[in-house]
């Protein structure tokens, strides 16, 4: 079964996340700050908070969730290429069901991944490593294996939209040998349509293929958000709820809540 969905006691819910933000100060976001906080190729600082709870899964009674911790760091240019990089860090809180009964809840695989920023105008292009490290507490919240891979985005942004799409695929190559071999496929189309005073709409729903197993998932979302700026941060609160459209195999995502903050630090 796939749990990769994301509730439990870590389910960030919109008051949460409301509760940890910051007053907005009079300040407003304009369009394109709204875009540097939402964009994955902004070669700029950010710490993400950000959470995945899932009430129902197909073929099954259970709930999940992720509570994601996620750093960036520009790095470079590259010493051999002379491009900009963008190191990010992915930290998971998870929880899921425990194969004797009841809920596990602790860390989860640390996913890392280092991307390449190619292209820097209207369409912005960047690809990299991946890789993933058997860093899970339980089995449950975690595959046990070594994986690596790629990441591949590409971003075009205008004062109006922001729209791209962010692809990683990795497969693993060492690691508990009594653990199934792992290949994964996800891909994270996104639009985000900007509003008057910060807010935008957002749809960012990440479709997941197992490729070993021939499960996936293709979630469709439809939130809201808002970018404001304090001091030299521009911080970004929003909620997302996503279906899942289409999906194979029991234990993937019914419905998911997404909602995070994202903070990007100016100079």
């Amino acid at each position: 079964m796939d749990y990769r969905g994301v509730v439990g006691p870590m389910a960030l819910s919109a008051a949460a996340v409301m509760s940890i933000v910051p007053s907005p100060a009079s300040a407003q976001a304009s369009a394109d700050e709204a875009n540097k906080t939402n964009n994955p190729l902004n070669p700029a600082a950010s710490f993400n908070i950000q959470n995945y709870y899932t009430p129902s899964v197909f073929g099954a009674s259970a709930h999940t969730n992720d509570f994601l911790l996620r750093p960036t760091l520009p790095v470079g240019p590259n010493a051999l290429i002379g491009v900009p990089e963008i190191f990010r860090v992915t930290v998971p809180i998870s929880t899921r069901p425990s194969p004797g009964g009841g809920y596990d809840t602790g860390l989860g695989d640390l996913n890392l991944f280092d991307i390449l920023l190619l292209s820097q105008g209207s369409m912005q292009i960047g690809v990299g490593p991946l890789v993933t490290l058997p860093t899970a507490t339980d089995p449950s919240l975690g595959t046990g294996k070594w994986q690596a891979g790629l990441a591949a985005v590409a971003v075009s942004a205008t004062r109006a939209r922001l729209i791209g799409a962010l692809v990683q695929w990795q497969h693993s190559f060492a690691g508990q040998t009594s653990r199934p071999t792992t290949q994964s496929l996800t891909a994270q189309p996104f639009g985000i349509f900007n509003l008057p005073g910060g807010w935008y709409i957002r749809s960012t729903g990440t479709w997941t293929f197992d490729l070993q197993h021939g499960s996936y998932y293709l979630p469709v979302g439809l939130g809201a958000g808002k970018a404001w700026k304090g001091g030299s941060t521009i911080y970004n609160a929003f909620i997302e709820p996503q279906y899942s459209v289409a999906h194979s195999g029991a234990g993937v995502p019914k419905f998911t809540i997404f909602a995070g903050l994202n903070m990007t630090f100016g100079k």
